[in-house]
C-alpha cells in the first residue's frame, strides 16, 4: 500500500496545482464558439449510465464526472472526491467529497447523490448491475455529509478505475436521459437528433474553467463532406480524419497525430456457421495482411495488434501476439479444407457507413479473403442500425469496428468476452477464458493479476475469437484559430482544454 499512498499524494498535488494555477480566460469564455464534427449521432438517451457507444461517451465526457476522472496522461485523479483511500485488503474504498462542487442546476453535490448514483450502477434495489464490476458492491454507506464508504464483497484492487462513473442528482435520475445534469466543465443546452448537441461552459465549475463558452457537436455522417465542412467553416474541428482527407486540407488547419486507443478487428459472430469452427476463424487470421491495410488507410501509420489490448495499456499489452498469425495463404486454405470448406464460403461483413476507416478496411479485407476463396459481401449500414442489429441484437456474421476501453483497466477491454457477459456481442465462449478472467478478478497481487489478464489475451488469439488488425492512427483536423487539444488514452474529446489561438 506504500506505492498507492505515493500515487495518491502525487495525484492530489497535481489536482491542487490545476485548481490554483489557472481558471481559463474569462474573455474567451464569454465570446468563443467552436463547432466539432462527429461521425454519428449520439444515442437517443443522454444518460451516461446507459451509454454504450464510444461516440456518445466522448461527448458526455464534457458534461459528467465521477469521484475520480482520467487525465490525458492516463492517470486517475480525484474529481468530485478530493481524496480517497483503500484498506489493506482491497475491499473498503473511502471517499471524501470535494468542497464546492455543484451540479449544473446550481445544487451542491451531496453524499446522497453519490450513494444513489453508485447504487443505481450496482443494481442495488432492482438486482441488475449496469456495470459488471459493481455487482461486487456489498454496501454504500455515508457516515457523515462528506464521506462515502463503498464495501466490496470480495477484494478488488482495480476497483478504483470504475469510479469514473458519472455522479448524478439523486432526485433527477429518471430525467437524465432527456435532461442531463452533471458536474463537468460544460452543461447541456439542447439536442437535435441527427443534427447536433449544444453545450455551454459551466460558470460554477469547481476546477479549471473551460476557455470556450459555446460548443456545438455537429453530426457529419457523410465522410465525403467532411473536408468541405471544414474548409467552409461549418465545423472547426473533426476527430479521426483519414490521411487522404488530411492531405486535402488547406493551411488553415493543423493536423494533430495520435492513436485512437482502440482495437480494430474483423469481429466474428462465433455462434454462426462456419465461424463457429476455430479452424475457419484461424484461416481468416492467416489470410490478413495488416501492413497492407495500414498502408491503404493511413500511409502505413497505425500499430498492428494480435489480441484485444492496445499499446497504451502498457503492462498488459503483448506485442508478441501480433506474430501468431503471419500472412500465410497456404496455411489458411489448408485449415479451410480441414474444416470442410475447400472452396471457401460466403461471408457478409456489416460495417457502419459513417466510419470511413472501417469501410476502407473492409474493402481491403474483401480482397484479402478472396485469395482463400472467401467471398465477402460488404453491407454498409447506418450507425443506429449497427448498434441495434449487430451490437445489441447480434444478428450478423462479421463486422469491422474498433472497440475501446470505457475505463483505465484491462477488464474494460476483456470483460466483454466472458461467456455470459451482456456485451459479449461476438458470442465467444471459453471455459479456460472464464477461469483465467475470474482468477484475475480474485487476485490482489498486481503481477499475478497481470499474468491472468495476459492469459485471457492469449486465449483470444489462439482461439481466433476475432481477426485482430490494429490500433489505428488518429488524425485530428483543427482550425488554426484554436489550440490546446489533448489526446487521451480513452475515447474522449475534452473541449475544456481547447482555447482560441489568440489567447494562447
Amino acid at each position: 500500500m506504500k506505492l498507492f499512498k505515493k500515487v495518491l499524494a502525487l495525484t492530489l498535488a497535481l489536482t491542487m496545482a490545476i485548481a490554483f494555477c489557472g481558471c481559463g480566460s474569462d474573455k474567451a469564455a464569454e465570446e468563443s464558439t467552436i463547432t466539432v464534427g462527429i461521425a454519428q449521432d449520439i444515442e437517443d438517451s443522454l444518460d451516461p449510465h446507459h451509454a454504450a457507444a464510444a461516440g456518445t461517451r466522448e461527448v458526455l465526457f464534457n458534461i459528467f464526472e465521477g469521484l475520480v476522472k482520467p487525465n490525458s496522461n492516463g492517470e486517475l485523479i480525484p474529481a468530485i472526491a478530493s481524496e480517497y483511500s483503500v484498506d489493506e485488503e482491497g475491499k473498503v474504498y473511502t471517499f471524501t467529497l470535494r468542497d464546492g462542487v455543484t451540479f449544473h442546476n446550481g445544487e451542491a453535490v451531496t453524499v446522497e447523490d453519490v450513494k444513489a448514483s453508485i447504487e443505481r450502477n450496482a443494481g442495488i434495489g432492482d438486482g441488475e448491475a449496469l456495470v459488471a464490476a459493481f455487482s461486487n458492491i456489498e454496501s454504500v454507506d455515508t457516515p457523515d455529509d462528506k464521506t462515502v464508504v463503498i464495501t466490496l464483497a470480495t477484494p478488488d484492487t482495480d476497483f478504483i478505475s470504475n469510479m469514473t462513473v458519472a455522479i448524478l442528482p439523486a432526485d433527477h435520475l429518471d430525467e437524465t436521459a432527456t435532461d442531463p445534469i452533471g458536474t463537468g466543465p460544460y452543461k447541456y443546452v439542447s439536442r437535435s437528433p441527427q443534427e447536433n448537441i449544444i453545450l455551454e461552459a459551466y460558470d460554477g465549475y469547481w476546477g479549471e474553467k473551460a476557455f470556450i463558452k459555446n460548443v456545438e457537436f455537429k453530426v457529419v455522417a457523410d465522410p465525403d463532406t467532411i473536408v468541405m465542412n471544414l474548409e467552409s467553416g461549418a465545423i472547426d474541428m473533426f476527430p479521426r480524419v483519414t490521411s487522404v482527407q488530411a492531405g486535402q486540407l488547406s493551411d488553415k488547419f493543423n493536423v494533430l497525430e495520435g492513436t485512437m486507443n482502440l482495437v480494430q478487428a474483423v469481429y466474428l459472430n462465433n455462434d454462426v456457421e462456419p465461424l463457429n469452427d476455430v479452424r475457419v476463424r484461424q484461416a481468416l487470421c492467416y489470410a490478413v495482411d495488416k501492413q497492407e491495410i495500414m498502408d491503404f488507410m493511413a500511409d502505413g501509420k497505425g500499430t498492428a495488434i494480435g489480441s484485444s489490448m492496445f499499446p497504451a495499456f502498457g503492462k498488459y499489452y503483448m506485442e508478441e501476439l501480433n506474430d501468431v498469425y503471419t500472412t500465410d495463404l497456404d496455411k489458411a486454405k489448408e485449415l479451410l479444407e480441414e474444416a470442410g470448406y475447400p472452396n471457401g464460403f460466403d461471408l457478409k461483413i456489416t460495417i457502419p457507413s459513417n466510419y470511413e476507416q472501417h469501410v476502407q478496411t473492409g474493402e481491403v479485407i474483401k480482397e484479402q479473403f478472396a485469395k482463400i476463396g472467401v467471398n465477402v459481401e460488404l453491407e454498409l449500414v447506418e450507425w443506429n442500425t449497427w448498434l441495434s442489429d449487430v451490437y445489441s441484437g447480434r444478428q450478423y456474421e462479421a463486422t469491422v469496428v474498433g472497440v475501446d476501453a470505457s475505463t483505465l483497466s484491462a477488464r474494460a477491454l476483456l470483460s466483454r468476452f466472458v461467456s455470459d457477459a451482456g456485451n459479449n456481442f461476438i458470442n465467444f465462449k471459453s471455459e479456460a477464458y472464464d477461469e483465467a478472467y475470474n482468477k484475475a478478478l480474485a487476485s490482489t497481487d498486481d503481477a499475478e493479476q497481470t499474468k491472468y489478464y495476459k492469459e485471457c489475451e492469449t486465449i483470444l488469439t489462439n482461439e481466433a475469437a476475432n481477426v485482430y488488425i490494429q490500433d489505428m492512427s488518429e488524425l485530428i483536423a483543427l482550425n488554426k484559430a484554436f489550440t490546446g487539444y489533448e489526446f487521451y488514452p480513452l475515447y474522449a474529446q475534452d473541449i475544456s482544454k481547447i482555447r482560441p489561438a489568440d489567447q494562447d
